[in-house]
């Protein structure tokens, strides 16, 4: 059974496709489904439209990682480093450090 915040997430965005926090949610909520090319559509769209969203960058890291994509993982946890110790998310980029290293050479 689909995650139940899905639909009515995919509303919102119907309405107001520049909402970063609900393009987070339903990225994140795609992820709890084990649905992880859905989770990088949406994690992507939510950076795009919010370049700085720290957390959505360690997300976005997280699925490409479970997919296996690590070449990917590697340049988003990159990018999302320096976002988030720029904004200032200490626990966000200790996060996609350790994520970064945990990836195979």
């Amino acid at each position: 059974m689909p995650n139940p915040r899905i639909e009515p997430l995919k509303k919102v965005l119907a309405m107001d496709p520049n909402d970063d926090v609900a393009w987070f949610g339903l990225g994140k909520a795609y992820m709890d489904d084990g649905n992880f090319e859905e989770a990088v559509t949406a994690l992507r769209q939510c950076i795009t439209v919010k370049p700085t969203y720290s957390a959505a960058y360690y997300a976005l890291a997280q699925s490409l990682h479970k997919l296996g994509r690590h070449a990917e993982c590697r340049e988003i946890a990159a990018t999302g480093i320096d976002i988030s110790a720029k904004n200032g998310d200490a626990m966000v980029t200790k996060n996609l450090e350790s994520l970064k290293s945990s990836l195979p050479a």
